[in-house]
């Protein structure tokens, strides 16, 4: 709904977008959705994840930025948040084509990136569910600003202005191209045990060997374009869906067998392809 801020700061939107580390066996992602309910009744809501692991801010970043592009203009509401009931602020980040709703701890300033860049940000001191919780502000301060921003309120009557330039950003990983290598770190792992790359290209050619590195732990692979570019059971460095590198094995799982974890060291030793038969 709406296609700039100032339409939609008066309409509203349609949609928010609902992306956290409260897994699913709590009530937790189920009581947001009711204080949203309560307040926007008309505002669909789309569970991006409720699995980024626990306290990960990298991770969830990463998430929601890789998921922003393909939904529609929203409010997003993100709460990844082990400062929580701390001195970090509690922000919503306007774009021109949505608002981020979290913590000002790294975890929304990616997707703001991606949706165009802040345009303006305010600190949420208004409209909090009272008493608030020093310890669930999903409920008490980001579902109920979500949900009025979703209702129309304007985004600078949530509170007081803050400088886009001093919203926290996550540390920028490393990335390093050489001759024959590609140092890294590990972006994140998927349900299926792919281990996502913060890299975004691999100097090598299809079939060349691989050896893949993440902290103490490796195994051998080829360079493909699909999973299938590997025999079942073994290991195929591609990129993925989101344009990253990833090492995954066909049929298993990559990060079970590397222990790999977000923020990791990973080194990719790239070999010659193997001549043809």
């Amino acid at each position: 709904m709406g296609a700039s801020v100032g339409d939609t700061a008066a309409m509203g939107y349609d949609w928010i977008s609902f992306t956290t580390d409260y897994g699913l066996a709590d009530g937790f992602p189920a009581v947001c959705e009711g204080v949203i309910a309560r307040i926007a009744p008309h505002a669909r809501v789309l569970h991006v994840t409720h699995a980024v692991p626990a306290q990960d801010i990298r991770r969830g970043a990463a998430v929601l930025a890789q998921a922003v592009p393909y939904l529609p203009t929203a409010v997003h509401l993100a709460v990844v948040d082990p400062g929580v009931g701390t001195a970090r602020r509690p922000v919503a980040v306007v774009t021109d084509n949505g608002v981020l709703v979290g913590p000002d701890n790294g975890l929304l300033v990616p997707a703001a990136d991606v949706l165009g860049g802040a345009t303006a940000a305010y600190e949420l001191t208004e409209f909090h569910l009272e008493p608030v919780s020093a310890t669930f502000h999903g409920r008490d301060v980001f579902a109920p600003a979500a949900a009025h921003l979703a209702a129309g309120t304007p985004a600078d009557r949530l509170g007081p202005p803050v400088d886009p330039a001093d919203l926290v950003r996550p540390p920028r990983p490393v990335t390093r191209a050489e001759p024959g290598s590609l140092i890294t770190e590990v972006l994140g792992v998927d349900g299926f045990g792919n281990v996502q790359l913060a890299a975004t290209g691999l100097d090598a050619e299809p079939g060349s060997r691989v050896h893949a590195q993440v902290g103490s732990r490796s195994l051998e692979a080829v360079v493909g374009r699909t999973f299938a570019d590997a025999p079942r059971g073994e290991a195929v460095v591609l990129v993925d869906s989101a344009g990253h590198v990833a090492v995954a094995i066909n049929g298993g799982s990559a990060a079970r067998e590397l222990d790999a974890r977000s923020g990791e060291r990973a080194v990719l030793l790239v070999a010659r392809a193997s001549p043809p038969p």
